[in-house]
């Protein structure tokens, strides 16, 4: 893949000539996508499985057709997913939804975005379950030998990363779904950097429940999706009940749809699930494999240009080769919001700074006053980085 040529594709970087160092929060758009959303709303703007008019019925067809892309895009079938707004909205429909009525005990780990580990804390605090942590290492992996430990017959569902925002590493998930569902569990993924970055096979995987957000992957905000097993949403309680999630309503008693319809209550984000339908459309046509080297080659570009920087600390483990193009970091001698602010000024670098929304992990990594981050994606090229490198030297020399 060529992503000098790509660069093209995303207006946003054609108006601005910003350097993207922050696509693990969002990434920028490419036109297809915009165009697609925009002739929704220009041609067609109606509701779907309602009216009987051809608005509606084009309506139905390009949102029902977009669910179709969106499966075959991670190997799933069309109802096996279930729209949401965000990845956020996804893990709490299971967590907030699952039957917990013979067992009582959800698996961790402190290296959550704090969109998986609060719904958790939340259902513990309400005496629903308890929360048992996996031990994880300093580096971010994991302590193989302690999965086990934590994971048994009182298990009710296992909830962890795919990837994580804070490293780009990635979770051992074939050992841990194994033991989970040795023991009974069910296991729910938080695949918000995962689905953007990896070839994510959702048959394969072998997980129950996969979480992710369109806007992590080129597509609209406010767009999202849960996957789930066949017989897998047998498993969850009514999340929001409302229009469309029902065959027939009488006072005193309700027949509900199934999955994916009986999750999916009121109007629909139409329009993002049809940008979302054109990003799968757009990275099958990069190809993921091709996505994946991209980001090893950017990972250790990054990671080298970081290690130039006398006294710079990288957390999580050293090797690129175990990473997304995802790096936190800190310079010595100064903060973490200067080091992003100043990367913003001298040479238009958006990077993110702060906890990442994951204070847990962040401290578990060593930084418990969190770090500088930069994460790249399809459009991010090695002439960037050497700017990256350079800024950073002037920075740290700020620090001396």
């Amino acid at each position: 893949m060529d992503s000098s040529k790509l660069k093209e594709d995303f207006p946003v970087l054609q108006k601005s000539k910003v350097i993207y160092f922050d696509s693990a929060c969002t990434t920028l758009k490419p036109r297809a996508v915009i165009e697609a959303e925009r002739q929704y709303y220009e041609e067609v703007s109606g509701c779907a499985g309602r009216s009987a008019h051809a608005l509606a019925k084009k309506t139905s067809e390009l949102f029902e057709s977009s669910r179709e892309k969106v499966a075959k895009f991670l190997n799933a079938k069309p109802e096996q997913l279930v729209w949401t707004k965000n990845t956020t909205e996804a893990l709490n429909l299971v967590i907030r939804s699952f039957d917990y009525s013979s067992r009582k005990k959800i698996a961790t780990t402190r290296l959550e975005h704090h969109s998986l580990i609060l719904p958790i804390m939340e259902q513990q605090r309400r005496g629903i379950v308890k929360m048992e942590l996996m031990k994880t290492n300093s580096d971010g992996t994991f302590d193989e030998q302690e999965i086990a430990s934590a994971i048994d017959r009182s298990t009710a569902l296992v909830a962890l990363h795919h990837t994580t925002n804070t490293t780009g590493m990635k979770a051992p998930l074939e050992k841990i779904i194994k033991i989970a569902h040795e023991n009974g569990a069910a296991v729910l993924i938080d695949g918000a950097q995962g689905v953007p970055h990896s070839h994510v096979d959702f048959r394969k995987l072998d997980a129950d429940f996969l979480a992710f957000s369109g806007h992590k992957m080129l597509g609209p905000t406010g767009i999202g999706c849960l996957v789930g097993k066949s017989g897998a949403f047998e498993k969850l309680d009514s999340f929001i009940v409302g229009g469309e999630t029902v065959e027939t309503v009488h006072i005193g008693s309700v027949q509900f749809k199934k999955a994916p319809k009986r999750f999916e209550g009121g109007i629909q984000n139409y329009a993002g699930a049809i940008g979302l339908g054109a990003a799968c459309d757009y990275l099958e046509k990069i190809g993921m494999k091709n996505v994946e080297e991209h980001e090893k080659r950017m990972a250790a570009k990054v990671m080298d240009a970081i290690h130039s920087i006398p006294g710079a600390t990288i957390y999580g483990a050293p090797a690129a080769k175990d990473r997304s193009a995802l790096v936190s970091f800190n310079l010595k001698g100064v903060g973490k919001h200067q080091v992003a602010l100043m990367c913003d000024s001298y040479s238009k670098i958006a990077l993110r700074s702060g906890l990442f929304c994951a204070q847990p992990a962040m401290e578990s990594l060593g930084a418990p006053q969190g770090a500088a981050r930069a994460s790249l994606y399809v459009y991010n090229t090695e002439k960037e980085i050497e700017t990256f490198k350079e800024t950073l030297g002037k920075i740290a020399k700020l620090g001396k």
